[in-house]
């Protein structure tokens, strides 16, 4: 996407630390190799936390469909810059995540706005 990106990451150290280390290392390469001089990020991310398989793969393809819903291809193995074209080697399913259904009568909280409206999108 030209103007901002997605990830799933499961960050060693907190997600913070790894926000700055993927914008602040951009950053720097950007300033160093393209001899950029104004700013590149805006302060702040959104975050979301992965809670299952199926949440995994909810996102999974909302990231890799996002070039298309922005008109920039008219499929996503055809954007340049998206893991969906098998150009980029890809970490598997983490382990700790429970494949499937979440239930919510375990405790868990419902999903934002946002997701449930991702939810719907990619079914």
């Amino acid at each position: 996407m030209p103007d901002h990106f997605h990830v799933l990451i499961t960050p060693q150290e907190s997600l913070e630390k790894a926000v700055q280390c993927i914008k602040g290392g951009f950053s720097f390469r950007a300033k160093k190799e393209l001899s950029w001089s104004g700013d590149i990020w805006i302060a702040g991310f959104s975050d979301h936390r992965i809670r299952d398989g199926q949440d995994f793969e909810v996102h999974r393809r909302y990231i890799a469909n996002n070039p298309v819903e922005a008109g920039l291809t008219k499929r996503a193995e055809d954007y340049e810059y998206c893991s969906a074209n098998g150009r980029f080697e890809l970490d598997t399913f983490p382990r700790r995540l429970k494949h499937g259904s979440f239930d919510l009568a375990s405790g868990a909280a419902e999903a934002a706005p946002f997701q449930n409206k991702v939810t719907e999108r990619m079914r």
